[in-house]
């Protein structure tokens, strides 16, 4: 896994056209929607609810949104428009066929959120939001918690062995046992997804584990956002140019 430090690197290259039979699978953050101060601050949004929905035709099914957002949130967010989710990096997956696939919780998820609203009590700005199989401590309003906030969950997943997954102004902690690439790849095994070439588009270091998984089965990825160390092999500037790319790719694909 790579680290988030800095590096001088390169600018990608825009993304080229589709390979033949492709599978597209999307981040959500970042990548479909912008970043906000607050998770609800992202909504459905018309343009992006038409894209995705002439892309599901044009690519016979095959594309998924891959996040670590939880299914209902992203079926909120998408108004419905994509059938194939995996939410909470993997941990509950939605596939072509409807059925949800869920991990059992952590146990001491119930504990790990409580320690995490004691630490947000009195901190303004630092948000928790839980999400049953994860738990994930928002402080983007209150940087000077940075430090802070990633000692305590650095502390929580050693003491209760869950997964710790950074992001940006962000700490999730989550039921072992399921990323991003793991999610693309369980994708591929079905249909309609099994036997294309696939396609991930993320922002942020919990999809290196979909763009290693995707160049692994002979696709790409596309990163969004700054360059930096990455295992994609094109970039975006941001969630403004993924919407003019989908858009094109929805009437050429």
């Amino acid at each position: 896994m790579l680290t988030d430090a800095a590096h001088a690197v390169t600018p990608l290259s825009p993304p080229p056209a589709l390979p033949q039979r492709p599978a597209l699978f999307l981040d959500m953050d970042g990548v479909l929607a912008p970043i906000t101060a607050t998770p609800e601050g992202v909504g459905p949004d018309g343009r992006r609810t038409r894209v995705l929905g002439r892309l599901l035709e044009r690519l016979d099914g095959r594309l998924a949104v891959v996040s670590g957002r939880t299914i209902a949130e992203i079926d909120r967010i998408c108004e419905g428009a994509v059938p194939c989710v995996a939410g909470i990096h993997g941990l509950e997956r939605r596939g072509a066929d409807g059925q949800v696939r869920r991990l059992a919780p952590h146990p001491d998820m119930a504990q790990v959120h409580e320690a995490l609203v004691a630490f947000a009590r009195d901190r303004p700005g630092v948000l928790i939001e839980d999400k049953g199989l994860g738990v994930t401590l928002h402080y983007r309003q209150a940087p000077d918690q940075a430090d802070a906030a990633r000692d305590l969950a650095r502390a929580l997943a050693e003491r209760h062995g869950l997964t710790l997954q950074p992001g940006d102004m962000v700490q999730e902690l989550k039921t072992p046992g399921a990323d991003k690439g793991r999610a693309l790849a369980a994708f591929m095994e079905e249909a309609p997804f099994k036997g294309a070439v696939p396609v991930m588009t993320g922002d942020d270091l919990t999809d290196e584990f979909a763009f290693t998984a995707a160049a692994g089965r002979g696709g790409f990825g596309v990163l969004v956002g700054p360059p930096r160390e990455t295992a994609a092999l094109y970039g975006l500037n941001g969630p403004e140019a993924v919407m003019d790319w989908l858009e094109t790719l929805a009437e050429r694909a």
